[in-house]
């Protein structure tokens, strides 16, 4: 049946969507330095939001959270790409500015769609808490140092990829302690709406994250996830609400 074959098309998307994105926690039991959970809650209509974590090498991880701005097979078609290509340049020893600007002119080359994705990717050398992060028109991450309470940390972003050929993207460089964790999202968690149209912001998901800002990463993404479920109080998901959260322990007996 030809007129059924978007619809079956979309949610087979939504089926592959969510295989691809790696939902084994903990996804690396022998390693007592971190302890991360992530997840995506997919909107009605398939998108183009993805997280991802690997290990480049023994030594250090990579981090990704994305959302291509687009809906429907062309926004996830263009995530699947968007995935592989960041994965690719950061397993290859590229910092995460070079990596975006890699990703950058390589979706540039066949966006024929016309969607940008926006991109939050860090590298952290597990040894030393010691990270670099680069991020392409996403969110605002948050970090909780040890015994503190989670905020926003607010800088200038890069463009978001896949809009222009041959931009720099700018990254940073930050220090994890133990003790300390953030946690990345999607605009579907702010921009989730009630039956009132109204947005559930940032300053709710922060007092979400500060109710138990002890908990693990698993239960911080929880909270949060609850938080939304209580405000939207059963009203249409638009967007996918995708969220990763990274605690850093440090080496076990070691200073740092």
């Amino acid at each position: 049946d030809l007129h059924s074959f978007p619809t079956r098309l979309s949610s087979d998307l939504l089926v592959i969507q969510a295989s691809l994105l790696p939902g084994l926690f903990p996804p690396f039991p022998n390693r007592k330095e971190f302890s991360l959970f992530a997840s995506m809650k997919p909107a009605k209509e398939v998108g183009g939001d993805f997280y991802d974590f690997f290990m480049i090498d023994r030594d250090h991880i990579g981090l990704v959270m994305a959302d291509v701005s687009g809906k429907g097979v062309p926004a996830a078609l263009l995530m699947m790409v968007a995935r592989v290509l960041v994965k690719s340049s950061l397993q290859n020893g590229r910092g995460p500015g070079e990596a975006l600007e890699s990703v950058n002119n390589q979706l540039c080359e066949s966006n024929e769609a016309g969607f940008f994705v926006t991109m939050w990717v860090a590298v952290i050398e597990i040894s030393t808490g010691k990270g670099i992060a680069a991020n392409a028109g996403h969110e605002h991450p948050v970090l909780r140092r040890a015994g503190g309470s989670y905020e926003l940390v607010v800088y200038r972003h890069s463009v978001p990829v896949a809009t222009m050929e041959g931009i720099p993207f700018k990254q940073h460089e930050f220090q994890l302690n133990p003790g300390d964790s953030f946690f990345v999202y999607t605009d579907g968690v702010a921009e989730a709406t009630n039956g009132q149209n109204e947005l559930y912001g940032t300053d709710r998901m922060l007092d979400a994250l500060n109710r138990d800002p002890d908990a693990q990463p698993g239960q911080v993404l929880a909270n949060v996830m609850n938080d939304i479920n209580s405000f939207v109080d059963g009203a249409e998901q638009f967007d996918d609400i995708t969220m990763l959260c990274f605690r850093y322990m440090g080496v076990p007996g070691g200073s740092s």
